[in-house]
C-alpha cells in the first residue's frame, strides 16, 4: 500500500473513532434505567450512526451520476413498504401512534444506512468507510469478548457501570444483555478480523490471537446460533477461494477450535462445580427453547389472517388474546422469525413483496460480491455479515434493534453500491450553491439530533418507574409520562398496573396492551374489564393468562381452588366466557 499523506490519515483516523463511537460504544453501555433494558444502547446507536454518516457523506467529494444497482432499489422499496405498514397500522389496529412512530423511525434509519454506503461506494470512497467499519467492529467484539469473560469466571464482580451483570448463571450475555446478540456481534467482528488481516492492518499472530479470544466468547454465550455462525464462517472459507490461504485455513479450524474450547469448558465448569450453559442447552428437552410451538401457533394465526395479517406491530396482542392451549408458558412480543413476522403482520401477499425485494437485493449483492475485481474483498466480507445476521433473523428478532439494523444495513448498501468512474463524476464545486447540501447528509443530522431528543423524550418515563428524590407524586408523574411521543405507552402500562381499581382508567388499556401483555398487565386488565361491567371479556382474558401458566397469576386464580359459599357465583377468572372471541374484539 501507498503510503497515505497527513490529511488522509486524520481522515482515516476520524473515521475509525466515529465508527468506533457508533459500532462499540451502543455495545458496550452496561447503564440502564427501566422500563427499558436496551434503550439507551439503541439511543447511543442512532446518535452515534448519525454523527458517523453526517462525517461519511459530508466528506464525499464529488456528486455521482452512474446508475444505481437494481438491488438497492429493491432494498430500499422492501423497507420503504415496512416504513409505511407501521406508519398506516394504527388507522385499522389499535397499535398506539408511539410504537407507530418508533418503529417507521428505526426502519427510516435504515434506508439512510444503506443509501448512504452506496452513496460512499460510488464515490469510491468505499474500502475507506468499510476499513473503519470492521474497526470499529473489531473492537466491540474484543471488549465484549472480555466482558464475557468476566461475567463467566468472575460474575461476583460484573455489576456496575462498565460491565452488566448476567441474567443466567453459567452464561456470558456481554452488556447487550442477550447471549445470542452477544454471540452474533462476535461473529460479525471475527469476519472483520478476517478482512483486516487480508487487508494487511493487522500482524497474523494477530489476527491469530484476536480470532481465538472472539471465538470463546461466542462458547461462553452459550448460544446454539453462535454454534451454527461458527459453521457458517468455515464455509465461507471453503467457497471464496479470493480469501488468502492463511484466512481460509484459519476459517476451516474454527468448529475444531470450538469443540476444544466448549469442552475446556465444561471440565473447568465440572472441576469448580459451576454451571455452563452450552453444556446445558444441548441437554434440554425441547431444543428449540419454545421456537417450534411459537412458530406453531404462528402459522395458525396466519391461517386465520392471511390476506391482511394481524397488523405491524401486532403479533403479540394477536397472539396472547387468541386461545392456544399448548401455548409457551414465556410471554413472547415476536416469532423469532423474519419471515414469519412479515407474514403473520403483514398478511401473505404483503410479505412475499417484501421477501421478494429483499431475496433480489440480496441476489444483486452475491453478483456484485461475485464479478468485483478491486473491491471484491471488502464486499464479499460485507455480504458475509449480512448473511450472517439474516440467518441469525432465522431463529431470532436481531434486525428489531438498532445496533444491528444501522450496521446490517450499511453492510448491505456497501455490497450494492457501484463504484462511479471517472467520466461519472462531477466535482461538487462546479455544482449550483444549492446542490452542496446533500439530502443523505441532512437525514444523518437528523438522525443524530433525534437520537439525542429521543432521549431527553425517555426521560419523561423513567421517573415514572425510577423516581429520583424529591420527584412529584406518580399521579402526575404518569400523567407527563403519557405525553411523551415515543414512550406513552409505557406510562399507560404504570397507570394500569399500579391503579388500585383498574376499571376507574380504562383509558390506559387502549394503548398498553400493544405494546406487551405480560401477567401484571393482563390481570389488572381483566381486573378492569369486570369492574366496568364488561364481565365475558374478562373472563376471556383471565382464560388466556390461565394458558400461560406462569407462577404470578397464582394468586389472581387462588380463589378458583375453594367452592363457593352459599351458593354464590364463582369469581370471573374462573368461569368461561359464554361466546368466543378473538383479538379484535379488544382492540
Amino acid at each position: 500500500m501507498a503510503p497515505a499523506d497527513g490529511s488522509m490519515l486524520d481522515r482515516r483516523v476520524i473515521l475509525a473513532g466515529l465508527a468506533v463511537v457508533a459500532i462499540a460504544v451502543p455495545a458496550l453501555l452496561a447503564f440502564n434505567t427501566p422500563p427499558s433494558a436496551t434503550f439507551l444502547n439503541q439511543a447511543a446507536s442512532f446518535v452515534g450512526w448519525g454523527a458517523w454518516l453526517v462525517t461519511l457523506t459530508g466528506a464525499l467529494q464529488a456528486r455521482c451520476k452512474g446508475g444505481q444497482r437494481s438491488g438497492l432499489t429493491a432494498l430500499i422499496a422492501a423497507l420503504g413498504v415496512l416504513i409505511l405498514a407501521a406508519l398506516i397500522s394504527p388507522l385499522w389496529t389499535g397499535l398506539p401512534t408511539t410504537l407507530s412512530l418508533s418503529s417507521a423511525g428505526l426502519v427510516a434509519a435504515a434506508v439512510l444506512s444503506a443509501a448512504s454506503a452506496s452513496a460512499t461506494q460510488r464515490a469510491g470512497h468505499g474500502r475507506a468507510a468499510f476499513e473503519a467499519f470492521c474497526t470499529g467492529l473489531l473492537v466491540a467484539g474484543v471488549l465484549s469478548s472480555f466482558i464475557g469473560i468476566a461475567q463467566m469466571f468472575a460474575p461476583e464482580g460484573t455489576f456496575g457501570a462498565l460491565i452488566a451483570q448476567s441474567s443466567a448463571e453459567g452464561r456470558a450475555v456481554g452488556n447487550l444483555r442477550q447471549p445470542n446478540h452477544l454471540s452474533s456481534l462476535l461473529l460479525w467482528s471475527m469476519i472483520a478480523l478476517v478482512w483486516l488481516g487480508d487487508a494487511r492492518q493487522l500482524a497474523r499472530w494477530a489476527t491469530g490471537a484476536l480470532m481465538a479470544l472472539m471465538l470463546f466468547g461466542v462458547v461462553l454465550s452459550g448460544s446454539r446460533t453462535g454454534m451454527l455462525g461458527t459453521l457458517l464462517l468455515a464455509f465461507w472459507g471453503v467457497v471464496d477461494r479470493r480469501l488468502s490461504r492463511t484466512a481460509r485455513i484459519t476459517l476451516w479450524l474454527l468448529p475444531l477450535l470450538y469443540v476444544l474450547f466448549w469442552a475446556g469448558v465444561r471440565e473447568w465448569a465440572h472441576l469448580h462445580e459451576q454451571v455452563f450453559i452450552g453444556e446445558a442447552q444441548l441437554h434440554k428437552a425441547d431444543i428449540s427453547s419454545s421456537r417450534f410451538a411459537i412458530w406453531r401457533d404462528t402459522l395458525a394465526l396466519i391461517a386465520a389472517h392471511p390476506w391482511f395479517g394481524v397488523g405491524w406491530g401486532e403479533f403479540n396482542f394477536a397472539w396472547s388474546l387468541t386461545p392456544f392451549p399448548n401455548r409457551p408458558v414465556a410471554f413472547f412480543d415476536h416469532t423469532h422469525s423474519l419471515p414469519l413476522q412479515f407474514a403473520v403482520e403483514l398478511g401473505l401477499p404483503l410479505a412475499t413483496l417484501v421477501l421478494a425485494l429483499l431475496g433480489w437485493a440480496l441476489w444483486a449483492a452475491f453478483c456484485a460480491a461475485r464479478d468485483a475485481v478491486d473491491e471484491a474483498p471488502q464486499r464479499r466480507a460485507a455480504l458475509a455479515m449480512v448473511v450472517m445476521i439474516l440467518v441469525h433473523s432465522l431463529l431470532e428478532y436481531p434486525l428489531w434493534y438498532a445496533y444491528f439494523l444501522l450496521p446490517a444495513a450499511f453492510a448491505f448498501g456497501l455490497c450494492l453500491g457501484v463504484p462511479a468512474s471517472a467520466a461519472a463524476v462531477e466535482p461538487v464545486a462546479s455544482a449550483a450553491p444549492g446542490r452542496r447540501i446533500r439530502p443523505l447528509m441532512i437525514g444523518a443530522l437528523l438522525l443524530l439530533i433525534g437520537g439525542v431528543a429521543s432521549v431527553v423524550d425517555y426521560w419523561r418515563v423513567v421517573v415514572i418507574f425510577a423516581p429520583p428524590e424529591g420527584s412529584a407524586p406518580l399521579a402526575e408523574r404518569v400523567q407527563a409520562g403519557r405525553h411523551s411521543w415515543f414512550f406513552g405507552h409505557h406510562a399507560d402500562y404504570a397507570a394500569a398496573t399500579v391503579a388500585p381499581h383498574p376499571g376507574q382508567v380504562l383509558s390506559a388499556f387502549e394503548t398498553a396492551p400493544h405494546y406487551l401483555l405480560d401477567t401484571r398487565l393482563m390481570t389488572a386488565w381483566a381486573n378492569a374489564l369486570n369492574e366496568a361491567g364488561d364481565v365475558d371479556r374478562a373472563r376471556h382474558l383471565a382464560q388466556r393468562l390461565r394458558e400461560f401458566r406462569n407462577p404470578q397469576s397464582e394468586e389472581f386464580f387462588a380463589p378458583c381452588k375453594t367452592p363457593p359459599k352459599d351458593g354464590a357465583p364463582a369469581p370471573f377468572q374462573c368461569q368461561a366466557p359464554l361466546r368466543r372471541y378473538d383479538y379484535r374484539d379488544f382492540r
